[in-house]
C-alpha cells in the first residue's frame, strides 16, 4: 500500500507560529466526585489545543481525540489533569491548553418548606501545560438574585430585582470543594436561587432579597472579601452580571486578584 502524504509536517514559509491549534466542542463523559463522596456522571464539552512552531504547516488533529479516548469511556479528574502533558508528548509541543466545561448538580432545600430540587451550575476546568508544569484553574458560574439598593431607597412600594450570574475563576493550593465555593458566592447575593419553590418559599426569597439589596459592585466586593479570607485561594477573578429587569442593558463588575508571584 502506498504511503500517504503527511501534509501537516510539510514546512511553512510564512514564519508565523500559532499560539493555539486543536479541536473544540468535543463532548465526552466525565465523573466528578462531590463533597458527599458521591460520583456525578456528567458530559463535558472539551477543547484541546497546543502551540505550533512557525516551521510546521499544521498539527495532527486526530491525536487530540486519540489522547482523550485513550483514557476509556469516562474521564476522572485525575485523567483530566494528565491530558495536557500527554498532548505535549504526542504532538511535540511546548504548551498545551485543555478545557472541560460541564454541568454540576446540587440538591437544595427550599428555604421555608424544605422542598428538594436539583440546581445545576456550569463548571469549567482549565488546564495549561508548559513543558513539565501544569496550571489548573477552576471556573464556576453561580446564578443569584440581586435587588437594587437605589430602587429600594427611592421607591415607596417595592424595588426592582433580577437574576444575575457570578462567574469566578480560582487557583488554589490544596484541593477545594466546588460546593463550598458556590455556598460562599450565594451568601454574598441578595438571595440564592432554587429550582423548586412553593408559595411560602417565594415569600421567603422575596423578603430575603428585599432585606439584602446589592449592586453588582457590592456583589463582586462581597465575594472578594470571602475569598480573601480563604488562605487556600491563591488567585481569583470574579465577575458579576445582572440581567436588568427595568433597563435595556446589563450591569457588570469584575475584580481580579493577582498571583503572589506576579
Amino acid at each position: 500500500m502506498k504511503e500517504l502524504d503527511d501534509v501537516q509536517n510539510e514546512p511553512d514559509d510564512r514564519n508565523l507560529p500559532i499560539d493555539r491549534v486543536g479541536v473544540k466542542a468535543l463532548r465526552y463523559p466525565v465523573e466528578i466526585k462531590d463533597k458527599s463522596n458521591l460520583i456525578q456522571s456528567t458530559v463535558a464539552t472539551v477543547s484541546l489545543a497546543v502551540d505550533l512552531p512557525r516551521h510546521y504547516k499544521g498539527t495532527h488533529m486526530s491525536r487530540f481525540v486519540e489522547t482523550l479516548n485513550a483514557h476509556g469511556p469516562q474521564l476522572s479528574v485525575r485523567d483530566m489533569s494528565a491530558i495536557p502533558l500527554e498532548l505535549l508528548n504526542r504532538l511535540g509541543a511546548e504548551r498545551a491548553h485543555v478545557v472541560f466545561d460541564f454541568p454540576f448538580f446540587l440538591s437544595k432545600k427550599a428555604p421555608a418548606t424544605g422542598a428538594v430540587g436539583l440546581m445545576d451550575y456550569q463548571v469549567g476546568f482549565e488546564l495549561e501545560a508548559y513543558r513539565e508544569e501544569v496550571d489548573f484553574m477552576l471556573r464556576v458560574e453561580v446564578p443569584v438574585t440581586t435587588l437594587c439598593p437605589c430602587s429600594k431607597a427611592i421607591s415607596s412600594r417595592g424595588a426592582h430585582n433580577q437574576r444575575g450570574i457570578v462567574t469566578f475563576g480560582v487557583r488554589f493550593g490544596e484541593p477545594i470543594w466546588i460546593e463550598d465555593l458556590i455556598g460562599l458566592v450565594e451568601s454574598c447575593a441578595s438571595s440564592q436561587l432554587y429550582s423548586l419553590l412553593k408559595r411560602p418559599d417565594e415569600k421567603e426569597v422575596t423578603q430575603r432579597a428585599y432585606d439584602n439589596p446589592v449592586f453588582v459592585e457590592d456583589l463582586v466586593r462581597n465575594v472578594a472579601v470571602k475569598f480573601d479570607a480563604q488562605p487556600n485561594i491563591l488567585w481569583y477573578r470574579i465577575e458579576a452580571e445582572n440581567f436588568e429587569s427595568i433597563h435595556n442593558h446589563n450591569a457588570y463588575a469584575m475584580i481580579v486578584k493577582e498571583s503572589p508571584e506576579s
